[in-house]
């Protein structure tokens, strides 16, 4: 009998641990189930997904649209032959990724914002143009004379062969209209000069310095800016809406990107310091109309106290990345129609509903 009770106890005892191991089996799943959640639930995209259906005719047939917050997207949308993975040319948005190139290069110590371009390429002393600093070759402020941006520009650079002989045309060739520093006007000759310096100061091409130091890190994969002609650091680059989501999230991360350090905070601060007022922009394109520029991205927004709060890049091929660091996220228009002013109000309208879901952070 006494044997027949110790047993029953047992058996009391093993189906009370097998309740509470079933419950706490429950409580996990119950709690990771709730963690790994879409992330979307607590935002409303429901007016986004509208506002890009009724202006499907002037975003175009084909795109991709990407918001970021937090190292997680909280909203994709594909049409037609894009995805998140399509490799098409970014035009302008090329010129923030260089920045960053080149503001690595400082952070190592290889080259500082205040050097002149003659330090390195003396031809520029030659045609009085020895006093243009990396700097203001970065924010478009070297005085050298420039056509507006259109694609038979572009196409016109086919005639170079490699960066080197871009350059030295810019030197020999172009003419100064106004002292380094003075008068803003936005084309692919400072930013190109900068790029030719990175050259000289790594000794590697500029894809293969850029694959090195900026696109392997962020696992860009399937960006490059490798070409038949002249490399072209302002407006070269082929790349996908996940590869610059990538950067754009390490640049929101405070330059860092899986635990490890791709630019400093300090670096990332001078390309968000606006360069540039108002008097001082003697050519933008229109769909920048109204913005200041720091180094190598346009100042969108500031707040109070002139600090950028929205930064972006957009190229003429219509793809629009962009930050807004006062609510945290992170932003890609991703597509190849040609950007215009009416474009520009239909993605400004975009990011207006964008903000209504997330909350800014800025006092």
């Amino acid at each position: 009998m006494t044997q027949q009770i110790t047993i029953q106890h047992s058996n009391s005892e093993i189906m009370s641990r097998n309740i509470q191991t079933s419950c706490t089996i429950v409580s996990i799943i119950i709690a990771l189930l709730l963690f790994f959640q879409p992330v979307t639930a607590q935002y409303n995209f429901t007016d986004l997904e509208s506002k890009l259906t009724a202006n499907k005719k002037d975003i175009g047939e084909s795109f991709c649209i990407m918001i970021n917050k937090d190292g997680k997207n909280i909203f994709t949308k594909t049409v037609g032959e894009f995805n998140p993975k399509t490799q098409a040319p970014i035009a302008s948005c090329s010129k923030w990724l260089t920045a960053a190139l080149i503001m690595i290069l400082v952070d190592e110590g290889k080259i500082a914002l205040e050097d002149k371009v003659s330090k390195y390429i003396p031809l520029f002393s030659k045609y009085s143009k020895g006093y243009i600093t990396i700097k203001q070759c970065l924010s478009h402020l070297t005085g050298i004379e420039s056509e507006p941006i259109k694609l038979s520009t572009i196409l016109q650079r086919n005639r170079f062969s490699n960066l080197e002989e871009e350059v030295v045309d810019f030197a020999s060739k172009k003419e100064i209209e106004s002292n380094p520093g003075i008068e803003f006007r936005y084309s692919n000759i400072g930013l190109n000069i900068a790029g030719r310096v990175a050259e000289i100061v790594s000794k590697k091409g500029f894809d293969q310095l850029m694959q090195e130091k900026l696109l392997r890190p962020l696992q860009m994969r399937n960006t490059s800016f490798s070409s038949l002609n002249a490399v072209n650091p302002s407006g070269g680059a082929l790349s996908t809406a996940n590869d610059y989501m990538n950067f754009l999230t390490m640049l929101l991360n405070k330059g860092m990107f899986n635990g490890r350090r791709i630019l400093s905070e300090q670096a990332i601060a001078l390309m968000y310091t606006t360069q540039t007022n108002g008097p001082m922009i003697k050519y933008a394109p229109k769909v920048a109309a109204g913005w200041n520029y720091g180094l190598g991205v346009w100042i969108q927004e500031t707040d109070v106290n002139g600090v950028a709060t929205v930064v972006s890049s957009p190229g003429l091929f219509g793809t629009w990345p962009l930050i807004d660091q006062c609510r945290g996220y992170s932003f890609i228009m991703f597509t190849k129609e040609l950007i215009s002013v009416d474009k520009r109000d239909v993605y400004l309208q975009i990011k207006e509903i964008i903000d209504q879901q997330i909350v800014a952070n800025c006092k």
